[in-house]
């Protein structure tokens, strides 16, 4: 497999919302899989993005059985993906959007493995993320999610508030007002302070300021344009956006 020109088609099927056909050879494990992700987060940096998160995914026991794999996957956030809380989001330029609501930590302090990771909180929040497969048919193997940066697309972030208790938060996710899907924070790991756990020993440190995505709530659900978006997650509050086309 060619990780350069793997990482090369991923990035211009992003970039020009089409989804990769196929014809190519791609990741055969996991290895191979994130440093096509490597590479792939690389290309962007170099177009002048700057890396400003972590997320994870398969943070459901259930996705994990599902899938038939005994470990999370992550990915890396980058400023071009920031969501303003309450502000527009163009999904134009995407393929097949998906959102779900998630958990946010921010780092006050660097998150090493091995230690107490809430030390290293500053805050928490409720948040938004948007995925988006650059697969056709949203359909893929685990290293090719894993190369594909998880599917990462977007991201917003609702108001920050001190750590608390965050095992068994109601988690609500509307759209235009309709509830389209209920859950839990215990649906992340039991918990999203394993998730956080999980993303020290993953990442092997994380820089004071990083935002770490605990990963999903509930199912992810698809994303028209012309919508209003909110997540309530129970003693954290709201974070929302509305999607279109850019005028």
């Amino acid at each position: 497999m060619n990780i350069t020109a793997l990482a090369e088609a991923l990035d211009t099927a992003a970039r020009d919302g089409r989804p990769l056909t196929g014809g190519g050879s791609g990741p055969q494990d996991t290895e191979e899989a994130y440093a096509v992700q490597e590479a792939l987060v690389a290309r962007r940096v170099a177009r002048g993005e700057r890396l400003t998160g972590f997320k994870l995914g398969f943070t459901s026991l259930a996705k994990m059985r599902q899938m038939g794999v005994s470990d999370l996957i992550h990915g890396r956030l980058t400023d071009r993906m920031e969501i303003p809380d309450g502000g527009h989001v163009d999904i134009s330029g995407l393929i097949h959007p998906r959102v779900e609501p998630e958990v946010a930590f921010l780092l006050g302090d660097t998150l090493r493995p091995g230690g107490d990771p809430m030390a290293a909180v500053a805050a928490v929040a409720p948040a938004l993320e948007v995925i988006d497969s650059r697969y056709h048919g949203f359909r893929f193997s685990l290293p090719e999610v894993i190369a594909d940066n998880t599917s990462a697309a977007g991201y917003a972030v609702g108001a920050w508030s001190a750590p608390g208790d965050l095992d068994n938060l109601g988690v609500l996710l509307e759209l235009d007002g309709r509830l389209a899907e209920t859950g839990s924070t215990a649906a992340i790991l039991g918990s999203p302070l394993r998730a956080l756990a999980a993303a020290a020993r993953l990442a092997g440190e994380l820089e004071p300021g990083t935002v770490i995505l605990a990963g999903a709530a509930t199912a992810a659900v698809p994303l028209p344009p012309g919508t209003h978006v909110r997540a309530t997650v129970a003693g954290l509050g709201t974070v929302r956006f509305t999607t279109g086309e850019d005028a």
